[in-house]
């Protein structure tokens, strides 16, 4: 069995049960209702929050700052200061701590500009607070509708703020963009940025700001959306530009000239009743070199190109970078890492701009690391490919051919007639988490993973030929209903998981150091001048490496996972670094860790979300938690055949398992279902069908479930619950996973 819980599905549906044994995921420590101030600050400098485009681009005048997502436009998140380095690091100590109050995962990069640092909790929350001390300033609650969560693909994140003319800009969980006054958290301005809110979309993703401008773009896409990214006015919220990133309907007019283009490129199906995909959740970076700015564009609705292109086609512009002019939108070209993508190998992960020596000559240039397992070199003035080098295992494909620009498929691999094992899998050779870019040393420090997924096409495809959107769930177009089937059926050939913080170089492809990390889901990167790269990992360590060595030259346990990358900052001659807690994310799917992968440490003690700030000779201490008890409580169930628990399990896959873990293990961020209580067993149908728990996060699923798939749920969770529970009493060998066959 060893492994299904190491394959992971970039997913997140929504709470799917709930149970009142656990803190609810929206529990929190109490934020501010809209917005309060609070603390000696409030109301203080009306020079908070006062950064602009002059500002962002001189940030080298002004290292103790973090002035953007990455710290600068281009986005490197390498920081000059060097008050702390590989000589006095193992001083480094915990300053102060502030408890989120949430058990959701944690991902969000600070702003800190002028004292104030301004950053996002689970909710799309919005704190300001005091870098020096973690005094509020203020706080902001966008008050989601609880039932939204269960259109999160990938849990009720967010990854942070954009600051720009005295004004804090966020994107809510439920599609809107706010403006928010830096100084107070009054909100300012609030548009609608969704066009369809019947579907599934949300925003996860920081916003960028650059030319009077705020840009935003959203996910969705495996619910069935169409992709596009907005600017709007930094002023008065006032749409600028709209660019759709994949066609429509073709019937009616491109709303892009671009879109008759790539419309092209998608050949039979009907892609558009589907969704398409080609949502920009995570990377948008401004060029102020070019203009330009780069989008990071996702994977297509549904996953599998038969199904949503048949006749075949690139499929444009999924799982591409494109360059736009930031005033007017229009398209300067493109570049598609994956044409025709089958995997859901987005390119949203982060992208750095750089200025590199490229065979002899300087180039401007664009550097990416998306989930395909190529690390990309761009010339960012025309888009023209330098390098694509792989940085992790990669079985789907050979190669990249330097001459076409594309990558070379391993037709062995094609698993539209019989399921295969591929890497990467849809959690990426690298996700969203943060690289560090030192331009100087030439090298990427990359948080990678080989984590493999078991491939094979949705069974009402392969019985009819035919597949139908299903409005209230997942449209990727794979078969979930069986794949803990298809685990133990393939478990032989499952490659083994592996995380990996690599200095790697982009121009020769080879790794400078590597460290391997027991788990594959890791946090973020910080590169220091100080000859430092700062990481946290699943098993709960904030360490700092030597940039040249890879050697650890401190540690610090939080007791918790981490996703979030770090930032540091200076304030009056002292350095800091932050970096906020908690696991969760894409990875929820796979549940509990098993060997040969290391336990996380939200599995152990609890998924505490924290924001954490350390600084030389600091002596705060954190909690040590106790490590939660799992006895699993005796279930009744009795009378019940086998067939009917396999009904449940497939259908427990296609609506539960993308949040409470594959055959019912959570991975300690979502309530595990076989520790429920007997209470919450009785109300279990209104839990699910009746949506009682909406306004903590647990929306109904009435509208895709009946009474009767509730209760074959409901069963096939007491199956399994009476499974692992006998297996940990000693009672039998090992436990029954899978009931289909």
């Amino acid at each position: 069995m060893r492994a299904f819980m190491w394959i992971v599905v970039a997913v997140v549906v929504a709470l799917v049960f709930f149970f009142t044994s656990q803190r609810s995921s929206r529990d929190e420590a109490p934020a501010m209702p809209e917005a309060e101030t609070a603390g000696t600050a409030a109301g203080a400098a009306p020079a908070i929050g006062l950064i602009d485009d002059a500002r962002i681009n001189a940030a080298a005048s002004e290292p103790g700052n973090w002035l953007a997502y990455g710290r600068t436009y281009e986005e490197q998140r390498f920081s000059p200061l060097t008050g702390i380095n590989r000589d006095n690091v193992s001083q480094l100590g915990l300053a102060w701590y502030k408890d989120m109050g949430t058990n959701r995962a944690q991902e969000s990069t600070p702003i800190v500009v002028d004292g104030i640092m301004f950053f996002t909790s689970a909710w799309s929350r919005v704190y300001a607070v005091r870098a020096d001390t973690g005094e509020m300033v203020w706080s902001y609650d966008p008050q989601v509708p609880g039932e939204w969560g269960r259109r999160a693909c990938c849990d009720v994140v967010n990854r942070g703020v954009a600051v720009y003319n005295g004004r804090v800009y966020v994107g809510s969980l439920d599609g809107r963009l706010i403006a928010l006054d830096a100084a107070s958290g009054a909100k300012v301005w609030e548009v609608d940025t969704l066009i369809d809110r019947d579907r599934f979309y949300t925003i996860t993703g920081a916003p960028r700001a650059a030319r009077g401008k705020i840009f935003i773009g959203n996910g969705g896409a495996e619910f069935g959306v169409r992709g596009y990214v907005t600017a709007y006015d930094a002023e008065s919220g006032e749409q600028v530009w709209r660019f759709y990133t994949v066609p429509g309907d073709p019937s009616l007019p491109f709303e892009n000239p671009e879109l008759e283009m790539a419309a092209k490129t998608w050949k039979g199906g009907n892609w558009w009743e589907i969704g398409g995909g080609g949502t920009v959740w995570n990377s948008i970076v401004y060029d102020p070199d070019f203009n330009n700015v780069y989008l990071g564009v996702g994977n297509g609705s549904p996953w599998t190109r038969v199904i949503r292109s048949p006749g075949g086609g690139d499929n444009l512009f999924l799982s591409s970078i494109v360059a736009l002019d930031a005033d007017t939108g229009k398209m300067k070209w493109y570049y598609q890492t994956t044409p025709g993508d089958n995997w859901d190998y987005t390119a949203v992960q982060d992208m750095a701009l750089a200025d590199m020596e490229v065979d002899g000559e300087m180039k401007k240039v664009l550097l990416q690391a998306p989930k395909n397992g190529f690390f990309y070199v761009i010339d960012r003035s025309d888009g023209t490919l330098l390098r694509a080098n792989k940085y992790a295992t990669v079985t789907w494909a050979t190669h990249v051919d330097m001459e076409t620009g594309r990558p070379v498929e391993n037709k062995d691999l094609d698993y539209t007639k019989h399921e295969k094992w591929v890497l990467p899998g849809p959690l990426g050779a690298h996700n969203w988490q943060a690289m560090s870019v030192d331009e100087e040393a030439g090298l990427v420090y990359l948080p990678a993973q080989d984590n493999p997924l078991i491939y094979g096409m949705n069974q009402e495809w392969k019985q009819t030929g035919l597949y139908k959107r299903n409005p209230g769930g997942w449209n990727t177009g794979i078969e979930f209903g069986r794949i803990a089937q298809l685990f133990v059926d393939n478990i032989a050939e499952q490659p083994t998981p592996r995380g990996y913080l690599k200095a790697f170089d982009p121009l020769t492809g080879k790794d400078a150091w590597v460290v391997e990390i027991p788990h594959y889901w890791n946090g973020g990167v910080l590169g220091t001048a100080g000859g430092l790269v700062f990481q946290g990992d699943a098993l709960g360590m904030f360490s700092a490496y030597d940039k040249a060595t890879g050697e650890a030259l401190w540690q610090f346990n939080t007791y918790t996972s981490m996703l979030a990358p770090p930032a540091t900052f200076e304030i009056d001659g002292t350095q800091y670094v932050s970096i906020l807690t908690g696991n969760g994310g894409g990875d929820l799917f796979s549940g509990e860790a098993m060997d040969p992968v290391a336990k996380p440490a939200s599995e152990t003690y609890g998924n505490y979300g924290r924001l954490l700030v350390f600084k030389l000779g600091g002596t705060e201490t954190l909690p040590i938690p106790d490590k939660i008890d799992k006895t699993i409580p005796e279930q009744q169930l009795a009378g019940v055949s086998e067939e009917e628990i396999a009904v449940g399990e497939r259908t427990y896959n296609n609506y539960c398992a993308v949040c409470h873990g594959l055959v019912v293990r959570s991975g300690g961020a979502i309530p595990d279902l076989r520790l429920m209580t007997e209470g919450t067993h009785q109300i279990f149908n209104q839990i699910v069908l009746e949506g009682v728990f909406a306004p903590k996060g647990m929306a109904s699923f009435g509208d895709v479930l009946t009474e009767e798939d509730a209760g074959r749920i409901h069963t096939y969770i007491r199956a399994r619950a009476n499974e692992d529970r006998e297996y940990a009493l000693g009672n039998v060998d090992a436990p029954k996973l899978t009931w289909q066959n």
